[in-house]
């Protein structure tokens, strides 16, 4: 089923391991396996889910579409039309109804099962993803500290699980983000806060954070120990040393680039007559235009001064 887009198995009985096969289907953008017994580790395979990177397109429609088919005109020219169903997400903690605009989703369920484990790294690489559920299960280990690549996500749900750590200050940089629950885990540290965060669940912002002892800040009443930092999570230096030689590499490569470019502007005017004759005589001219606007300018100021 290699164009297959949605796969949704939820509220079933399934158990044992998720299918590795399942991270194979290249131009999935809908994976729902929530509601079943599913137990083990999530793959780490999931980062093979091309079509929810966000880098992969098709230009068929009926490929984009989970509610499309191609009807034949006199047999031969066809054309889009729609189904009537519909298409039931439960998404920012709701259930939403998708129709048309299906085609701009892509999210990944996994909520309500009895999967361990850590969440892997490699789910920074679905750089495409709207929608993330990983709760009600028994995940461990820390928030991914790469999860702000995630830029087009905008609901994130990890409630209900035994995650650790701190909360990375990456997930400031999800300017899309509209929901967020981290509840009911074993979280510590100063929750995070600028950008997206401050302005999530203005109602009760706390809520999103409900049951994790260790956390402190603002919102939940409970005040962290000394003044207020701005200084990063342990695991959030990795990626700050990332943007660094980021940097330092588009630094190096100026420098490289300007070198080149005034050595091979050198050679020409040293080798070729031609070329020195001509630029050395634009500078003369240039300089004697500068030279009689200069003196202009100052025999005229000099005028007014005296005629004042």
């Amino acid at each position: 089923m290699p164009r297959l887009v949605m796969l949704r198995l939820r509220s079933n009985k399934f158990s044992g391991h998720i299918p590795t096969k399942i991270m194979e289907l290249h131009n999935a953008r809908i994976l729902d396996l929530s509601n079943n017994n599913f137990f083990g580790t999530i793959p780490r395979s999931l980062q093979n889910m091309k079509g929810l990177s966000g880098t992969t397109t098709t230009n068929n429609t009926i490929y984009d579409n989970p509610f499309a088919e191609m009807v034949f005109v006199n047999f031969y020219l066809p054309y889009m039309d729609q189904y009537n169903d519909s298409l039931s997400v439960v998404i920012k903690g709701q259930v939403l109804e998708y129709r048309k605009n299906t085609i701009y989703l892509a999210s990944i369920d996994l909520s309500c099962n009895s999967l361990t484990g850590e969440i892997p790294e490699e789910l920074s690489a679905l750089a495409g993803l709207v929608s993330l559920n990983f709760s009600s299960n028994l995940l461990s280990g820390n928030v991914p500290y790469k999860i702000g690549r995630l830029r087009s996500l905008e609901s994130l749900d990890l409630s209900k699980n035994t995650l650790s750590g701190e909360i990375p200050q990456g997930l400031s940089d999800l300017t899309y983000l509209s929901y967020l629950n981290l509840s009911y885990n074993n979280l510590s540290g100063r929750i995070p806060s600028g950008y997206q965060l401050d302005i999530l669940k203005a109602d009760d912002p706390a809520s999103m954070y409900i049951g994790n002892p260790g956390l402190c800040g603002h919102p939940i009443p409970r005040e962290c120990p000394g003044p207020p930092t701005n200084q990063v999570a342990n695991n959030d230096l990795e990626s700050w040393s990332e943007d660094g030689l980021f940097q330092n590499d588009f630094l190096l490569g100026s420098i490289v680039g300007f070198v080149a470019g005034t050595w091979m502007v050198f050679c020409g005017l040293l080798f070729m007559k031609r070329w020195r004759y001509t630029y050395f005589g634009l500078l003369d001219r240039l300089y004697d235009k500068l030279y009689v606007i200069s003196v202009v300018t100052w025999r005229k100021w000099c005028r007014n001064i005296d005629g004042n």
